[in-house]
């Protein structure tokens, strides 16, 4: 099977890569051919479990997620990869990344630190600049294996680029930082949402085609929430099971993405091994429309390749990246293609 180019208006030299973990065999990052081949991978890139590109500098930012965690800095030339940083984060196993919209400051989610760091980038150069300001959460959940301390397990800016928003699933809250782009500072966090007690917030959404209303799911209860945007604040306005009415087995969330249209939601489920599929109605309600097998175990993490109809999930487990259609009503069909890649854990166009 032949992968549609995933930029088919830019030179044909860009691809689909996929990060790998190394703890399970994974090299360092992985190129997917539109042949739907994995060539060998490029080393200098280890344990890129997310990433964030800026179009201001041309540059990936991809985390180190490790113990003494850090922060890749890497552009893609014509020939090769160049990493031009690799800098401590302040905290341990980042797993999250997000620039502001400025593209002038870069943020981290470190999972087991359950600490945020916040860089400042070189005007011209979209490097890192002297140290990050850490800040790191308190508090616990009722989960005695996934809650006894704060685990920051996404990172992201609000759509006015004034809060900087951190989803801690080890304390079932969403905490917001008052941003300054121009002073490139954060103010004192405070909890902007609190979730069901062991929910474990996972991944929040903020949705361009509707400003008002953020998504946000959480790992732990298999539930995808949908908020409203009240200033600083978020409130629950409703909630959905992202998981089957009669199925009852062991289950994790992972991911939530949408698409460009504004119209689809679509959410991981780690144990149901499915993409959830929901529609938003005009009050920005989700209504579950199906659950498809995602073609693997674990799908840790998807990207809607819009212009090409298609959906790449990336299985943690099993380490299988597959492709979904995605078919004119949104919904999803299996394509029967699969590659095997050590360590899969994300995927990103470059």
């Amino acid at each position: 099977m032949t992968l549609p180019d995933p930029r088919p208006d830019l030179e044909t030299t860009r691809s689909l890569w996929i990060g790998t973990y190394a703890g399970g065999g994974g090299a360092g990052i992985y190129p997917l051919s539109r042949t739907g081949s994995v060539g060998a991978p490029h080393l200098n890139a280890r344990n890129a479990s997310f990433g964030t590109y800026s179009s201001r500098f041309d540059l990936h930012y991809l985390v180190d997620e490790q113990d003494d965690g850090a922060l890749g800095v890497h552009r893609r030339t014509a020939l090769d990869w160049v990493r031009l940083a690799h800098v401590p984060v302040g905290g341990a196993a980042p797993c999250h990344v997000a620039l502001d919209r400025t593209q002038s400051c870069v943020a981290v989610a470190n999972y087991a630190s359950g600490s945020v760091s916040l860089f400042r980038l070189d005007p011209a150069s979209g490097l890192p600049i002297g140290q990050p300001t850490v800040h790191a959460n308190d508090g616990s959940g009722p989960d005695p294996e996934r809650q006894q301390t704060p685990h920051a397990h996404w990172v992201g800016f609000g759509l006015d680029n004034r809060l900087l928003y951190v989803a801690d699933l080890g304390t079932d809250e969403v905490l917001a930082f008052a941003f300054d782009a121009e002073q490139q500072t954060l103010g004192t966090p405070h909890t902007a949402f609190k979730s069901i007690s062991g929910s474990g917030p996972r991944h929040l959404l903020f949705h361009e085609q509707h400003p008002q209303s953020a998504y946000l799911v959480c790992e732990l209860n298999s539930t995808l929430l949908a908020l409203d945007v009240q200033g600083h604040d978020l409130k629950r306005r409703a909630s959905v099971s992202t998981l089957p009415a009669n199925w009852h087995g062991a289950n994790i969330v992972a991911h939530i993405g949408t698409n460009a249209a504004g119209d689809r939601l679509y959410v991981s489920n780690r144990g149901h091994d499915s993409i959830a599929v929901f529609a938003l109605n005009e009050g920005s309600d989700p209504t579950l429309l199906q659950h498809i097998a995602s073609g693997g175990a674990s799908p840790r993490f998807f990207m809607v390749l819009e212009e090409e109809h298609r959906m790449l999930v990336v299985h943690e487990r099993d380490q299988r990246v597959t492709m979904l259609d995605i078919l004119p009503d949104g919904t999803l069909a299996p394509t029967g293609f699969a590659v095997h890649v050590p360590g899969a854990a994300f995927a990103f166009i470059a």
